[in-house]
């Protein structure tokens, strides 16, 4: 099998997006005691990083169309080890929610300007199984990241993790540098601001965009409410598991991984409504299965679980560039700004429901929340547009 240098890059770009996202997550109970805080406000320490993501996410697309796709990705990895350096050093909550937000101002640039990259590159039908690349590339990084941050803070302390994620970081950056070829499709000339705003309104008047925007915000609020929260539940009695411990529950990640290399041979024979039902359906099995007191049951649902969200990943970030009629820049900005809002409300609203119905009233809220979008998704999104094409 040949070396295949541009969708390594791609997988690479991918596990860069989310290896420091999430990183806090395994260490969310240490975090907690470490400065004698609650697990919501624990878990603000996602939040305030998937805000920042939302707020750059659609400021990301003038940067790109100024200097191009690749360097983008390059200077935004390069530049996120600042932040990722200084955690090392923070002497308070406070200046780690600080680190942790400019942290996310500039992950918008990899995640966005690679989906762009992707779907300006190949074709409609060689996308959608790079796309499942992608998405593979950042189910390895969001386990990475929390997987190292739990292993160093057993053996170092949680900062010690942070020094290793920069320095893969910057192996991410010379990937995506060496082997990601130069954009053969040269980026527009910059719309009037007035045109842009136009576009913006275009788009959320669009039900099969705004049911897409929907979708990807349901797919982080889920993402980041599960794993913020169970950990919290695994901590406990009957678990009571360690923090290196909770840093393995992770390893369902590379299954999502796998699946996701091949969610665009699934897209392409469901299409895509059925393939978002039954990526929601899986999904939420998984997590009713997370409510048994046998731990064993309580991976394999996590596992399921992880299955079906990264199926729905691929789902609708891949119709984004169908959907959208013009902009399609514009368009996935959009989605990447309602995607993160939807991490950030998945890492402080829950903790609410934490406290007065542990993790069942978690669950039933994640539940709620996928079923609503899938059942949005299938009657907004077109049958006729739904099955990538053959050719």
């Amino acid at each position: 099998m040949t070396f295949d240098r541009p969708r390594c890059a791609v997988t690479a770009a991918g596990f860069c997006a989310f290896l420091d996202l999430y990183a806090p997550q395994a260490v969310l109970p240490q975090l907690a005691e470490t400065f004698h805080i609650s697990p919501a406000a624990a878990g603000t320490t996602v939040g305030v990083s998937t805000l920042a993501v939302a707020i750059s996410a659609p400021c990301v697309g003038i940067l790109s169309d100024r200097i191009g796709h690749k360097p983008t990705v390059v200077a935004a990895a390069l530049l996120l080890t600042i932040p990722t350096v200084m955690l090392m050093l923070a002497g308070s909550f406070n200046e780690i929610l600080v680190w942790r937000f400019l942290q996310g101002l500039f992950l918008p640039a990899i995640f966005s300007c690679t989906v762009a990259y992707i779907s300006e590159e190949w074709s409609p039908a060689e996308a959608a199984d790079i796309m499942g690349l992608y998405v593979a590339g950042t189910a390895l990084g969001g386990f990475s990241g929390r997987f190292v941050t739990a292993l160093m803070a057993d053996a170092f302390g949680w900062r010690a993790g942070f020094g290793v994620l920069t320095l893969f970081s910057l192996t991410c950056a010379a990937m995506v540098w060496g082997w990601l070829p130069a954009a053969r499709h040269k980026p527009k000339a910059l719309a009037a601001a007035p045109a842009g705003v136009g576009a913006v309104i275009d788009h959320l008047r669009n039900p099969a965009l705004l049911a897409t925007f929907v979708a990807g915000f349901a797919v982080l609020f889920s993402m980041v409410a599960t794993f913020t929260y169970v950990n919290f539940h695994l901590s406990l009695p009957p678990f009571s598991l360690s923090t290196p411990q909770l840093g393995m529950i992770f390893l369902v990640y590379p299954i999502g991984a796998v699946v996701s290399t091949r969610s665009g041979a699934i897209i392409r024979r469901l299409g895509r409504r059925r393939a978002m039902m039954l990526a929601v359906a899986t999904s939420c099995a998984g997590l009713l299965t997370t409510l048994s007191p046998d731990l064993t049951l309580v991976l394999a649902g996590l596992a399921l679980y992880v299955i079906g969200v990264f199926l729905a990943q691929s789902a609708a970030m891949g119709y984004v560039g169908q959907a959208a009629r013009h902009a399609k820049s514009t368009a996935l900005g959009l989605y990447v700004c309602f995607y993160y809002i939807g991490g950030s409300v998945g890492a402080v609203v829950p903790g609410w429901l934490w406290l007065h119905a542990g993790w069942l009233g978690c669950v039933a809220l994640i539940l709620a929340t996928m079923s609503a979008s899938a059942l949005l998704t299938w009657h907004a999104w077109k049958p006729a547009k739904v099955v990538c094409p053959a050719e």
